[in-house]
């Protein structure tokens, strides 16, 4: 019986059709359409939104079982496709950039500046502006802390060391999830809110959105720590702790500016 081999002449990865992209979109809708119900306070919004996150976890959960499945056990990221991959997330990374800038651009816009309707000063007229060195410094000290553990992770798989890197890789993800409490604790006992003028906006949109870039990052380098310890991880092919890394960095660095210019430069001085 004469038995059929498929060859491919290419060094391309042609994926299989997948329903997650389509069914991640409507989950991500889902979501974002309860946010916006729960901030307008209607009585659905919480369930909304809380059924939108549930959808989003699940679809990621079941398409990055399908990317490990087709890089680990397919053999379907040849080192052409791992460069791609890496191209795409330096481009993924510098698209994040531009969205930070943005954010940081009606920073500057409002505080170098600031209209009458606000006082003409930065921080506007009754806004008590948060310490920059009691929650965010600490916070500060935290991420630079976890990206210290990830590089040291980094190594230890690069040395074939996989006790080391499962051990800094906890580290670094008990360090984001130490980071993200205290975030939350500084929304909460925030002497201000995100309605409280121009100030309140900007503070809470950019901190808001480097917080859920953690969170992401978070999960990301969990799912790193999985692999990692069901040995999908190798010294030579881990492009998606890689990936994971260079996202982690990208964070800390984004805080760094975050603490420097909105904490740090508008606190306002007592002479």
């Amino acid at each position: 019986m004469m038995r059929l081999v498929q060859t491919q002449k290419h060094p391309f990865h042609v994926v299989d059709s997948s329903p997650w992209p389509l069914f991640t979109a409507l989950s991500v809708f889902l979501t974002f359409s309860g946010l916006t119900l729960y901030m307008h306070f209607y009585s659905k919004g919480g369930f909304i939104l809380a059924l939108g996150l549930f959808f989003v976890v699940i679809c990621a959960s079941f398409w990055w079982r399908d990317v490990v499945r087709e890089a680990t056990f397919e053999g379907q990221h040849t080192s052409f496709v791992r460069s791609g991959l890496k191209m795409g997330m330096v481009l993924f990374i510098v698209s994040e950039a531009m969205l930070f800038f943005a954010f940081f651009w009606g920073f500057f816009h409002a505080s170098l500046n600031p209209v009458p309707e606000i006082g003409c000063v930065w921080p506007p007229k009754g806004i008590e502006a948060l310490n920059p060195f009691h929650v965010p410094f600490l916070n500060t000290l935290v991420l630079v802390h976890s990206g210290a553990m990830v590089t040291w992770a980094h190594y230890s798989v690069l040395a074939g060391n996989r006790r080391d890197a499962i051990s800094a890789l906890i580290f670094t993800i008990l360090l984001a999830v130490f980071f993200t409490f205290l975030q939350a604790y500084e929304y909460v006992n925030a002497p201000f809110g995100l309605s409280d003028n121009v100030y309140g906006s900007v503070f809470f949109m950019t901190t808001g959105l480097h917080g859920f870039h953690v969170i992401i990052g978070t999960l990301f380098l969990a799912v790193c720590l999985i692999r990692l310890i069901t040995h999908h991880l190798t010294k030579k092919i881990h492009v998606g702790f890689e990936a994971a890394i260079w996202y982690w960095h990208f964070v800390d660095v984004v805080w760094i500016f975050v603490f420097i210019f909105i904490y740090w430069w508008a606190f306002p001085v007592e002479v």
